[in-house]
């Protein structure tokens, strides 16, 4: 994976006020940690960090540190709930040579055999490799699966340098069969009683009614 240059400044002020300051002059408040170091707190270029998460762990080369460049992988990235812009991102700091585990994304390729539908459990799978090569993503191939096939995780075929981090009996996808217009019917007039016992409701018994003396 190839390294996306930040021009990185360390922060001196902290709160919310100096945050709001930093976004508004087009910056992004960040934080850097790994290795036993002290945390650091930095501001990035906003326009430059967005287009470099749009990567999945994307290996970031930190400059203008003063001698403290360094690489480092998102480890956590806050949003606005509104608008989408990055509010905050935490960078955990790694080198050369050492591995580290990051979720992959799971990609499918390919079309079904008709009849079934296809239905992925997993869309995201943990890996360990070495920080500086990570894979950016895993492809299936689906074509031509029947009902009844499926995917689990020891049958991935993983990048090179990467070793499995899930239970390798993980189902990642299997083919099911299209449901009837009966079965979903069904389906929805059992969801109301479901719920309803969930709930504790539990309908009251009803009395026979006797008839009259007489009648």
């Amino acid at each position: 994976m190839p390294e996306v240059r930040i021009e990185a400044e360390l922060r001196t002020e902290f709160g919310k006020g100096a945050a709001r300051r930093t976004r508004r002059a087009g910056r992004v408040p960040a934080v850097i940690y790994g290795h036993g170091a002290e945390v650091r707190h930095l501001s990035l270029p906003g326009h430059e960090l967005m287009l470099a998460l749009k990567t999945p762990n994307v290996l970031i080369r930190l400059e203008g540190l003063g001698g403290r460049a360094g690489l480092a992988l998102p480890k956590a990235v806050q949003r606005d709930a509104l608008h989408g812009f990055i509010e905050h991102v935490d960078l955990i700091e790694v080198r050369r040579g050492e591995k580290v585990t990051v979720e992959i994304p799971v990609r499918v390729t390919g079309e079904i055999f008709p009849g079934g539908v296809l239905d992925q459990q997993l869309v995201q799978i943990a890996v360990e490799a070495e920080a500086t090569h990570l894979p950016d993503g895993i492809d299936v191939d689906v074509e031509g699966m029947e009902i009844g096939a499926s995917v689990h995780a020891r049958d991935l075929t993983l990048p090179q340098g990467s070793t499995l981090q899930v239970d390798p009996d993980a189902l990642v996808l299997h083919v099911i069969a299209e449901r009837t217009a009966e079965q979903l019917e069904a389906e929805l007039g059992e969801a109301p009683a479901a719920e309803a016992a969930e709930e504790g409701e539990v309908p009251e018994p009803v009395a026979p009614v006797e008839a009259p003396e007489g009648e």
